[in-house]
């Protein structure tokens, strides 16, 4: 079996927490090789068998490293994005993948132009509750999808009240709707129309820290809702069907055990307890009332790297197509363009 050779620009939180602790997983299809910072700091401890530097032409110039993952803040996506094309690489690109549409579609036509993969980095594809949600849609027992809610809450209000003025670097729209507006995009497809509530709950001109947005398809409507304000997370989501409705209140785990440095080695890594299963109620095929709780799906961050490998060394289809990508940009845009008018 060909193995995947690649390497990291940045080596902070993203990199570490989100990214190494999965492909290292795949030990039979990667080979994490080289590192990259400008200052390398003992913030996070060093995996062994990989190489750490301060110097970039250890990875543009070396040709074993066939990908590279770009896992720097947004701003710089683009910039670095052009320089690893420009030594031949492929580029994987953490979300928000860049600041503009055209800068994405720049990034698109030169991958396609120099017969590169370039790809956003979504794994919150692979989050276990958002896989629930299309296990018990699939399952027929909620009936025709009417509505479905999404929320992504924190309670941290000393985010926003540290941020004096707007930017999209520190953008919630931005920083955190790239999570879900993919997982919208990537299950339900285009929607027919979008409305838009970005707002600055401390004021004009001061840090974009909520966001609502319906998203409409035909007879169903997806709303994506977010703030920084909420001391009581909402549920993450709620399903409502013409036959029933089904609440999952708690997030996928990955994120909780990465923060605790459980593992993905570990065998229980990421999986829910019966405390965090989703309650699905609902009338069955005699009209009788059910309520019942779900097993969640397991939720593995890895399937992102499992997806580039194929996609790079057999050929295979990108999982997150350009298209999509595309939207998802335009999507947020829009949303700032609307708060700002």
């Amino acid at each position: 079996m060909s193995v995947l050779t690649i390497a990291y620009i940045g080596n902070g939180k993203s990199t570490n927490r989100y990214h190494l602790p999965f492909s290292t997983k795949l030990k039979d299809k990667i080979n994490v090789k080289t590192i990259y910072a400008p200052t390398i700091k003992n913030t996070w401890k060093k995996v062994g068998g990989i190489t750490y530097t301060t110097n970039i032409e250890d990875i543009y110039s070396d040709p074993e490293i066939q990908l590279v993952v770009v896992a720097t803040p947004s701003a710089t996506h683009y910039k670095i994005g052009k320089e690893v094309f420009e030594h031949g690489k492929n580029v994987l690109i953490e979300k928000p993948f860049t600041e503009t549409s055209s800068e994405a579609k720049e990034l698109f036509e030169l991958a396609e132009a120099k017969g590169l993969f370039v790809q956003c980095y979504q794994n919150r594809r692979y989050d276990s509750d958002f896989l629930t949600v299309q296990k018990v849609i699939e399952s027929g027992n909620l009936g025709d999808i009417l509505e479905v809610e999404m929320h992504y809450d924190y309670f941290r209000p000393e985010i926003p009240e540290s941020v004096d003025k707007y930017s999209i670097d520190t953008s919630y729209l931005y920083g955190h709707a790239c999570h879900t507006i993919d997982q919208v995009l990537s299950y339900f497809g285009q929607p027919d129309q979008i409305h838009y509530e970005v707002r600055q709950l401390l004021g004009k001109n001061r840090m974009n820290d909520y966001f609502d947005l319906d998203l409409f398809y035909d007879q169903m409507k997806v709303s994506i809702k977010s703030s920084y304000f909420r001391i009581k997370e909402r549920p993450s989501f709620v399903v409502y069907g013409k036959k029933g409705m089904f609440i999952k209140q708690t997030k996928d785990r990955q994120e909780e055990h990465l923060k605790l440095f459980y593992m993905p080695d570990n065998e229980h890594f990421g999986i829910d307890l019966p405390e965090h299963y989703g309650i699905l109620t609902y009338l069955d095929e005699y009209n009788d009332y059910r309520e019942e709780k779900v097993v969640s799906e397991v939720g593995d961050y890895s399937r992102v790297y499992e997806d580039v490998y194929e996609a790079i060394i057999n050929g295979k289809a990108k999982v997150t197509t350009n298209a999509e990508t595309l939207l998802q940009i335009q999507i947020l845009e829009t949303g700032i363009q609307q708060m700002n008018q």
